[in-house]
């Protein structure tokens, strides 16, 4: 692997002229990017929804778990926001005769897969917190190749019914990593290891089916500091319809950050469940969410095709997201709740459909597929850090401590300030 070593610098590399549009993408390409997005998730979801916090509870004190479990975690979630579109950036340069992806598909996952076996094994928080940081940095370098598949590859004609595909993998690997993680509770080392060496065979399997070429020669400035800044920005002056779709996603994933963060202690707060009994609500609540979610996925993605429009979609999906809020706000039994869950997943599926698709639209260079679409990707990943700091005072209002109304009506807002935003692009119908 190579990266470009000798064009001169530059704040702004020129975009390049016009390519051929990409062939339509084949079946096993869409297969191929599905896995492997399927597959990176699985890897690094299952740690944060079950099995890191079952490996902190077997080397620390019980009064020490949570302050731990935050630790490792804070530390891979700031991993993954800087990693993504740092690794995409270097994706953009590489000048491999293995292409500019396949290394960083390949490499990032290897090197996730060693992060996953040192927490498997490792009888320390420190060691702990170094695995899962090699584990996030490895997972989003892959990743940051895999999501730079559908601007590079896939037509704009196929793009909504591919960002679906892809997009409800996130949701599936959900389900599958909470059902890995019971099936291997007797030995928990595998259940790190098996996500990661399926993450490996997804990679694996979509390097050898998609075309990938090296880097343009002298379409980089080299790299710097500058350039190591620059991976986390795009002018908003310059390229004002990507900043209205970052502005746009980000809020969308506020709303969607008070359901996914939130709903553990709702239904203990609420609807009065307890320790023992709401692991068994949640998972029947999100397998729900992901039918609906998968629903909507495949619906969005071929109307949107069809009709060659993303920002209706985009506007409708949120509203449905809003009213999935709602309705979660005011449920007062589980009944409801899964009822909402299930608007709230068809939503979600609606917007997953278009969301990759219209990301994809607004690049403002083709050449950096990957670091841009890395910053779009904070986007969605900032919400997951920042609503956990803004809960407890929506939570508080009232002079009370378990306001989910305010909370959830906070998110339905956002949602709806996300899809106006949307509508400032002008590139895009």
């Amino acid at each position: 692997m190579a990266v470009i070593p000798d064009a001169a610098p530059s704040a702004e590399p020129p975009a390049p002229a016009p390519s051929a549009p990409p062939r339509p993408a084949s079946a096993k390409l869409v297969f191929g990017l599905a896995f492997a997005q399927f597959g990176v998730m699985l890897s690094l979801l299952t740690p944060v929804m079950v099995t890191l916090a079952l490996r902190v509870a077997q080397i620390v004190p019980e009064d020490d778990r949570g302050s731990a479990l935050g630790q490792v975690l804070s530390l891979g979630a700031v991993l993954a926001m800087i990693g993504n579109p740092v690794f995409g950036s270097l994706s953009d340069r590489t000048r491999s005769r293995f292409g500019r992806r396949r290394p960083w598909l390949i490499g990032g996952m290897a090197a996730g897969f060693l992060g996953l076996l040192v927490v498997a094994l490792g009888g320390s928080v420190p060691v702990l917190m170094l695995g899962w940081a090699l584990a996030q940095l490895g997972g989003n370098a892959a990743l940051s190749a895999v999501v730079a598949g559908v601007p590079d590859l896939v037509p704009e004609q196929q793009r909504g019914k591919v960002s679906g595909i892809i997009g409800m993998m996130t949701s599936v690997a959900m389900i599958v990593g909470t059902v890995l993680a019971n099936a291997f509770d007797d030995n928990l080392a595998l259940a790190f290891v098996v996500p990661g060496a399926i993450g490996l065979l997804g990679v694996g399997y979509l390097a050898s089916v998609m075309q990938d070429r090296p880097a343009t020669p002298g379409a980089f400035a080299p790299y710097s500091a500058r350039e190591f800044l620059r991976s986390f920005w795009v002018s908003p002056k310059r390229h004002p319809d990507f900043a209205w779709n970052f502005a746009g996603r980000f809020l969308v994933f506020v709303g969607i950050s008070c359901v996914t963060s939130y709903q553990v202690y709702f239904l203990m707060d609420r609807l009065g469940y307890s320790e023992d009994e709401v692991s068994g609500k949640v998972l029947i609540g999100t397998v729900a969410m992901v039918a609906a979610v998968i629903a909507g996925s495949l619906l969005g993605g071929t109307l949107s095709d069809r009709s060659g429009r993303r920002k209706p979609y985009v506007l409708g999906s949120s509203l449905v997201i809003a009213a999935g809020l709602l309705l979660v706000a005011t449920a007062h039994s589980f009944p409801v709740f899964v009822l909402a869950m299930v608007v709230f997943g068809f939503g979600e599926g609606l917007y997953l459909s278009v969301d990759v698709a219209l990301a994809a639209a607004v690049l403002p260079n083709p050449e950096e597929s990957a670091k841009d679409m890395g910053v779009l990707n904070i986007g969605n990943a900032l919400p997951q850090s920042l609503v956990p700091i803004v809960a407890p005072a929506l939570l508080a209002v009232g002079a009370g401590d378990e306001n989910y109304g305010a909370l959830f009506l906070f998110g339905g807002i956002a949602c709806v300030l996300g899809a106006l935003a949307v509508q400032f692009i002008r590139s895009v119908k």
